[in-house]
């Protein structure tokens, strides 16, 4: 338990109703966790306002209440305070509750619209080998040490991530790499946590239906990086448009990362085969499992994280040249006769125009490039016809089939998708609402040597359509499939 006085230290405070004096055994935003001796949070949501629930969780135990706005009528028993922003003053009163936990461990945050996931795994598997206890916070997974824990959000809220820090400190983590989402930058996620570094992979277009515009979507990303500290470093893409933007009003220590161009640290790739990548960073050559052009700025941010975090450079590439590639990210499988199936997350276009020039660059010309591809319901829409026509550019056929349908009808938003295809295109694309069945149609027409991509959904192990996870994981019907192929 913790004395609300300390908890609400460095928290801008208006008003107070009631003494600071009393002990708090924990916090919850969400008034159906409330038990007794509790802090609840009173925070405006998109559907509703914590605010309305003030009662209730008094009711159900809260001592103490955090608001923008005093209730009218208030129990005397209860202490209120009132702040500007809950949502802000939440991650500051996370860390307190919690001693402070990323001030005690090397934190390092990654955000961008691709290669999050990888660069932080492959870091988070490149301390481990340097014999480091590391803890990861990422979209597949949450890591403490060898202890897997589920992930339900890119990055965790204020209250659980704080937990996560504590537990990775208590358990002698002294590296932890997180993704850092544009959601959590702007919901105040990341309030009141010390960062090491941060890095920048590139942003393209995504989450329109949240931020509404590319601007904003820059605005939240380029949050990150204004908040980091004198003390932090602040690498990035350099590649990218909008690097450089990341960097202005940063107090942080400024690197760069290129493959294209001068910058603090640099990569060449040599050659790129499904066998791996072999390049030359900063004028060491390195071999990579790890297959295409994305995969080498992913591991050049690695590599020039892992030396701002004053790692002997030699160590580190002789440990980057053993490094898996990570689950749903390019990863694939090949048949007897040749066929070569991959899965890969690539629910943008970016990302989806990444992963099949990579398979444009290594394939030899004969065979034919078979590609899988839906969108996600209640995303956002104007990628849709987008993903649509970067698959049918640089495809000979194209199975358009639904992602997470989530809330709506996957013939709507396959619907959506087909107005990217043009009249050229339209003789080599079919649709098929069942994904298991796209799968299997796309691997009945594959022949000796050619190469089905499955994109969108990579790692996930889930099909979500009308508020339920039905279980579904893309690499493993494509095996079946291309098993009952061979036979």
């Amino acid at each position: 338990m913790k004395l609300l006085k300390d908890i609400l230290y460095k928290v801008s405070l208006i008003e107070v109703v009631g003494s600071t004096n009393v002990a708090i055994n924990a916090i919850q935003f969400d008034s159906r966790k409330i038990g007794k001796d509790n802090l609840f949070v009173a925070m405006r949501g998109t559907v509703s306002d914590g605010h309305k629930y003030i009662d209730n969780t008094i009711t159900a135990g809260a001592i103490a209440v955090l608001c923008e706005e005093i209730p009218v009528s208030i129990n005397e028993k209860i202490t209120y305070i009132k702040v500007k922003d809950t949502s802000a003053s939440l991650g500051i009163i996370a860390s307190n509750f919690y001693d402070n936990p990323s001030e005690h461990i090397k934190l390092v945050g990654v955000t961008g619209t691709n290669g999050k996931t990888t660069t932080v795994t492959l870091l988070f598997n490149l301390f481990k080998k340097l014999n480091y206890k590391v803890g990861l916070l990422s979209t597949v997974k949450n890591q403490i040490n060898n202890d897997v824990l589920a992930a339900t959000h890119t990055t965790p809220d204020a209250i659980e991530l704080n937990s996560l820090l504590r537990d990775m400190v208590n358990k002698g983590c002294t590296h932890c790499f997180m993704e850092v989402s544009s959601h959590a930058v702007v919901q105040n996620r990341i309030a009141g946590i010390h960062f090491t570094g941060g890095v920048f992979t590139n942003i393209t277009h995504d989450h329109l239906d949240y931020h509404k515009t590319f601007d904003e979507y820059i605005k939240a990303k380029k949050g990150f990086f204004d908040a980091l500290g004198s003390d932090a470093f602040a690498l990035t893409n350099k590649d990218d448009a909008n690097g450089n933007i990341m960097l202005q009003n940063s107090k942080a220590e400024k690197k760069s990362y290129s493959l294209r161009g001068m910058a603090d640290y640099r990569c060449r790739v040599i050659e790129n085969q499904f066998s791996g990548l072999h390049l030359n960073i900063d004028n060491q050559e390195v071999w990579s499992k790890l297959i295409g052009s994305f995969n080498a700025y992913n591991l050049l941010a690695v590599y020039a994280t892992a030396v701002l975090l004053k790692e002997d450079k030699t160590n580190v590439l002789t440990t980057l040249s053993s490094l898996n590639s990570v689950e749903g990210r390019f990863q694939y499988v090949r048949t007897d006769n040749g066929i070569i199936g991959i899965v890969d997350y690539a629910h943008t276009p970016d990302a989806l125009v990444n992963v099949l020039k990579t398979i444009g660059d290594i394939r030899t010309g004969n065979e034919q490039v078979i590609t899988v591809v839906g969108c996600g319901g209640d995303r956002d829409v104007a990628k849709r016809p987008l993903m649509a026509k970067i698959a049918c550019d640089l495809s000979n056929k194209v199975i358009l089939t639904s992602d997470n349908p989530r809330s709506e009808e996957p013939a709507a938003i396959i619907k959506d998708m087909q107005k990217g295809v043009d009249a050229v295109n339209n003789k080599k694309t079919i649709s098929i609402t069942e994904r298991s069945e796209a799968i299997k149609t796309a691997c009945s027409y594959a022949k000796q040597g050619d190469i089905i991509l499955v994109a969108g959904k990579g790692h996930e192990k889930y099909q979500e359509v009308k508020g339920v996870k039905h279980a579904f994981d893309d690499m493993e019907v494509l095996k079946e499939n291309l098993k009952l192929f061979e036979k």
